[in-house]
């Protein structure tokens, strides 16, 4: 398997943030980034050039292998603020029928604003990621 190329870097949050240039999108984020900061009890870190990522664990392949990965993380894209959280969708069914405007990807949650969606299923959301990445070998950073 090929080594991934998204790693945890020095990069600064702060400036990435910032330089965001949709005003709705950087406002989005910086709530995100808040609450997942809370609930992990981490401060964030770079993974890559645009992922955001807080505290960190083992992810494992069909293949048995694994790598380190960001226990939950976020990333401001074009077209979505797009969330990977780690326990998948399908169990969450009842959360993501209440969620609101949203769309999802194997482990990606895609919102184009937060205005959209209610804020505390979101976070009972992001809490089962974390809980769930906690359970796989999640360690702080």
């Amino acid at each position: 398997m090929a080594e991934l190329k998204t790693r945890p870097n020095r990069a600064s949050v702060g400036k990435f943030l910032k330089s965001i240039a949709n005003v709705q999108r950087r406002r989005d984020s910086l709530v995100v980034k808040e609450i997942m900061e809370e609930i992990t009890g981490v401060k964030p870190q770079m993974w890559g050039p645009s992922i955001v990522g807080f505290g960190r664990s083992a992810i494992r392949y069909a293949d048995g292998k694994e790598n380190e990965w960001f226990q939950v993380g976020f990333s401001p894209r074009k077209q979505a603020l797009t969330l990977y959280l780690r326990s998948g969708f399908p169990r969450h069914q009842s959360l993501m029928n209440k969620l609101g405007k949203h769309a999802t990807g194997k482990s990606c949650l895609y919102i184009k604003k937060l205005d959209d969606i209610h804020l505390p299923t979101l976070r009972e959301l992001i809490e089962r990621s974390v809980a769930h990445a906690a359970r796989s070998g999640a360690h702080g950073t």
